[in-house]
């Protein structure tokens, strides 16, 4: 399976170190070579017989850097590679955009769709802004768009809801869906500032330099976009989800909340009104009886309603790197063992 990655950062970095140290997971069964890497900040590489990941890992951690030799960067930009080179799946894990409503990336994967190139992505923009038009287009031209890493680090939610829900109408869904403010709002109940909270999860890895897009609810805005579309055949985007996020929040109202028995949560809900098919995000008190009350720091949950069984809860304890590649890398099995590519 040739392989081109459009956007190489620490989700890339840990697929390449699976793909490198195969025999640590002896049950993985995946022959891939990487024929491209394009970067929006680092450039990009390409080589038909497959890149040395080993060597890129060495130059990006000891110079931030793709290659040592500057003439090996390839002239093409993210977007014509997908248009020109010779990959079997386009994997997408650049940055989620909301101002920009999911773009570049949309139109990386629109492009290797039309092409027949199958997609595995992480990025939750494309599929809460583009859903529709990239579903329909890959079934048109016989490829795949899998998407399992964008809500929930690789645990199998839509996998679960398309293999173990056939014949099944999910009718709606609530979860804690982001492991930052989850992560905040129990710091917060310790006594804990907003703004130690934020610090904390960037030293640990999981919130962005600028943690706006957690704190005031965007990424998870995009997940409940995400899942109303995939799951609910919705047509909605970030934007339209009903939105609120953590600033308001003070340690006094999170301690307040567990003295009475309770503790706040982010979550996000989506849920149908007739023909119509809604989503919000806000912070809500979920009783001990719940749960969504045992979800703390990193994890996340989610529990799916449906008319033909009784609710399904999926709960991720701590996700981290390793959690989100396998979800793509997963996905590239999928697109394999569908397609017959070797």
């Amino acid at each position: 399976m040739k392989i081109l990655f459009i956007g190489f950062g620490n989700v890339a970095k840990e697929m390449s170190r699976i793909f490198i140290q195969r025999d640590l997971y002896p049950a993985l069964d995946l022959e891939s070579r990487v024929v491209g890497i394009f970067t929006g900040r680092h450039g990009g590489l390409e080589k038909k017989d497959g890149i040395d990941l080993i060597k890129v890992l060495d130059e990006l951690r000891l110079s931030n850097r793709l290659t040592a030799d500057e003439r090996e960067l390839s002239s093409l930009t993210p977007l014509e590679a997908a248009k020109t080179l010779d990959y079997d799946v386009l994997v997408e894990l650049s940055a989620l955009s909301i101002e920009d409503r999911g773009e570049p990336a949309a139109s990386h994967i629109r492009t290797a769709l039309e092409r027949g190139k199958s997609v595995a992505s992480a990025n939750k923009g494309p599929v809460s802004f583009r859903y529709k038009e990239l579903k329909e287009l890959a079934e048109k031209n016989g490829a795949l768009y899998l998407f399992e890493s964008a809500v929930m680090d690789g645990a199998p939610l839509f996998n679960f809801c398309s293999r173990c829900m056939k014949g099944a109408t999910v009718n709606g869904f609530s979860g804690i869906l982001n492991g930052t403010t989850n992560f905040i709002l129990s710091h917060m109940e310790k006594g804990g500032s907003l703004e130690e909270g934020i610090k904390m999860a960037q030293e640990a890895g999981i919130a962005e330099a600028d943690p706006s897009m957690d704190v005031d609810g965007w990424d998870p805005s995009a997940k409940a976009a995400a899942l109303v579309n995939v799951l609910m055949g919705g047509n909605i985007t970030p934007l339209d989800v009903e939105r609120d996020g953590i600033r308001a929040v003070t340690p006094e109202t999170a301690q307040d909340a567990v003295k009475r028995g309770m503790r706040l949560k982010l979550l996000c809900r989506g849920w149908k009104d007739g023909n119509n098919v809604h989503a919000s995000v806000r912070v809500e008190e979920v009783n001990r009886d719940d749960i969504f009350c045992l979800i703390s720091h990193y994890g996340s949950a989610v529990r799916i309603e449906s008319d033909l069984m009784h609710p399904n809860i999926i709960v991720q304890d701590c996700p981290d790197l390793l959690d989100t590649a396998y979800g793509v890398i997963e996905d590239l099995i999928t697109i394999r063992d569908s397609l017959g590519l070797i």
